[in-house]
């Protein structure tokens, strides 16, 4: 018999612990899904990035390693309508940068792309069956979650909000994952646009608990064994860690993101939307710096990347983005499945007082 205090999301899920390794899109690697999984945790492929068959193959690399339960995460949010008027305005401010470092500022604009689930994905589901499809920025159109669901598997999806949380109960999720203000990576609101409206993670977590009946996870600004234990304590049933994992061998990070991730401070981070079009929270660089970490002219989610992918050097950190939560001084340098069973017999070891 299990010794947390709280079973219903390693019930639910079939894991032993109650751990879930963020899908963080261009730092996951599969090792890192593998190794989270056979120390217990959950493993969560990011598929966003992903062309189909990249899906295919990678899950078929972590079926051959494992048999434990896999996540599947997929972004939820609608292609934008194109605004070239917006699009010129972007890289127009950018045109400064692009004199300075010499490159071509004539040439065509890269193109900055996340795939939202659809058609195409849901058959991926299908053929593939992962135990576990979790969301960002809510859920699919209702006839694609239905088929997800007919394949058997719990659906997971971020909350930002106690009404984003209510809202993704009453659509079909099996849990909830309470995003606070302190998370590394995109927000998850998707309810509203008012970043006025995000709530930290000590009272986003209890008032979630309080709001919905499936069990909560928490996530943002947990990064050591302490965090999981007052994640419990507020009613969550597990905690999903993102930044924690940054620091493992098995992360895939450039080298300036990692001497960002090592170096920078716990108040150096900002939500931005530069990077994507969405706000997410990273390491304030000199582009955030120069320009603002939310600018009305970055053009709509996920097309605001393009512009600045030209100014990336390699292991420049100036113009990348440099995901992280807020507490990224908690991170520590140990490979994926240490980190998770180390992680984990510290919090039980507090929290059952052995």
């Amino acid at each position: 018999m299990s010794q947390w205090p709280d079973t219903r999301i390693l019930d639910l899920l079939g894991i032993e612990l109650p751990i879930i390794q963020a899908p963080m899109a261009g730092a996951t690697t599969t090792a890192m899904v593998i190794a989270a999984a056979q120390a217990g945790g959950l493993g969560s492929l990011p598929c966003a990035m992903l062309t189909a068959e990249q899906i295919r193959q990678d899950v078929q690399s972590i079926r051959q390693a494992t048999r434990a339960p896999l996540n599947l995460n997929f972004f939820c949010h609608q292609n934008p309508t194109p605004d070239p008027e917006r699009e010129t305005r972007w890289k127009n401010t950018l045109e400064p940068y692009y004199r300075e470092l010499g490159v071509d500022f004539d040439a065509p604009t890269p193109v900055s792309s996340r795939a939202p689930f659809d058609t195409v994905s849901c058959e991926l589901v299908e053929e593939l069956r992962p135990e576990i499809v979790s969301f960002h920025f809510g859920l699919p159109e209702p006839a694609l979650l239905a088929r997800v669901k007919a394949t058997g598997a719990k659906i997971l999806s971020s909350a930002s909000t106690v009404d984003e949380a209510v809202w993704l109960e009453q659509h079909g999720c099996d849990a909830i994952i309470a995003m606070g203000y302190e998370a590394g990576g995109h927000r998850a609101i998707f309810l509203s646009e008012d970043l006025n409206s995000q709530v930290g993670t000590m009272a986003l977590v209890p008032q979630i608990v309080d709001a919905v009946r499936v069990p909560v996870i928490a996530a943002g600004g947990i990064g050591d064994a302490r965090g999981i234990v007052a994640a419990f304590a507020l009613g969550a049933s597990a905690v999903q860690l993102g930044t924690a994992y940054l620091f493992t061998l098995e992360a895939k990070v450039s080298a300036a993101h990692h001497k960002a991730l090592r170096t920078a401070k716990e108040s150096e981070t900002a939500l931005t939307n530069l990077f994507t079009g969405r706000p997410a929270r990273g390491i304030v660089n000199r582009v955030m710096r120069d320009i603002g970490p939310i600018s009305p002219l970055a053009p709509a989610f996920p097309l605001a990347g393009g512009a600045l992918m030209p100014l990336r050097t390699k292991d420049d950190a100036d113009f990348a983005s440099l995901w992280s939560g807020q507490a990224l001084r908690l991170g520590v340098e140990l490979p994926t499945a240490e980190l998770t069973r180390t992680l984990a017999a510290q919090a039980l070891a507090k929290l059952t007082g052995r």
